[in-house]
């Protein structure tokens, strides 16, 4: 799907905020209400776009992660495929590199991410697995990486999820019928929320429309104290995902980035950062799965 000039405006804002009112959303990208609203729903119907809400793992009790580099004995599709079928994997993607496959696992604990990781050991085909522990989340395109601030949740609260999750902009009306409250009362615990970090609305998009088709994962070994690396790291524009891990190395990242050469020269650079003993590095030839609405029944 090609984009002009201003559905790209109205997606970068829907990336921001997810539940933008039509009427805001239309004074920031220059066109009418109706215009605006038919825009939004040409992008969802095109599947270019989806609007989420993304509930914190913590919220989950997610609290355990892993990225997993597979490499197979045969062709590595039908191993992706098995793997994007399990409930607690919210990536999987087809790589080139050592390894042919690459996961990430968000469980209930570590006591059950020792359990998934070795269902995709016995898994027919995989020939090689190499875990990388992740111990804290550093810049996430989806999630907040602080922990959430709202409080205790309660029933209500956690219906207001599930129907957010079903639907990111339901309106506040609408949302209010389905949880049994007033509009009013719907709208402020909807806002404690978001405000508090419990969940995020926001448009997942293909980063090929965005013009940055060409993404690399990357697992960097240093040679010293992780900080000073990781927050440089975190601040470049092309690395859209970083996480401290234990294993084989101590962060791995994403490069989302226009073309190879800027994959090349972001590596460079990144290679060139004083602690960094080594860089490994994978291209990514086809997302099989990036879901990370992980409290909706859809696999």
């Amino acid at each position: 799907m090609d984009l002009d000039r201003i559905d790209l405006a109205v997606v970068r804002e829907l990336q921001t905020d997810g539940r933008l009112a039509y009427e805001t959303l239309a004074q920031r990208v220059g066109l009418s209400r109706p215009a605006t609203r038919a825009r939004v729903q040409r992008l969802l119907e095109s599947g270019a776009v989806r609007v989420v809400a993304v509930v914190h793992p913590e919220v989950r009790g997610l609290t355990a992660s892993a990225h997993l580099s597979v490499g197979t004995d045969g062709p590595a599709e039908e191993v992706a495929r098995r793997i994007a079928a399990m409930r607690e994997a919210p990536f999987v993607s087809l790589i080139a590199g050592r390894h042919a496959v690459m996961a990430e696992l968000r469980t209930e604990g570590f006591d059950a991410l020792d359990a998934a990781i070795a269902r995709v050991r016995a898994l027919p085909g995989v020939a090689a697995l190499d875990p990388l522990t992740g111990v804290r989340h550093l810049k996430d395109p989806y999630l907040l990486t602080r922990s959430p601030s709202a409080g205790e949740l309660d029933g209500t609260d956690r219906r207001i999820l599930a129907e957010l999750e079903r639907d990111g902009r339901l309106p506040f009306a609408d949302l209010a019928e389905r949880v049994g409250l007033s509009p009013g009362a719907t709208r402020s615990r909807t806002l404690r929320l978001l405000d508090g970090g419990v969940v995020k609305v926001l448009a997942l998009v293909r980063p090929e429309v965005l013009g940055l088709g060409y993404l690399c994962g990357f697992a960097v070994r240093l040679t010293g104290d992780r900080e000073p690396v990781a927050a440089e790291l975190a601040g470049w524009e092309r690395v859209t995902f970083l996480s401290a891990c234990l294993g084989r190395a101590e962060l791995v990242g994403t490069v989302s980035a226009e073309s190879l050469g800027a994959v090349r020269a972001t590596l460079d650079s990144l290679r060139a950062l004083r602690g960094v003993r080594d860089v490994e590095s994978w291209m990514h030839l086809e997302l099989l799965k990036e879901r990370y609405d992980l409290g909706t029944s859809s696999a």
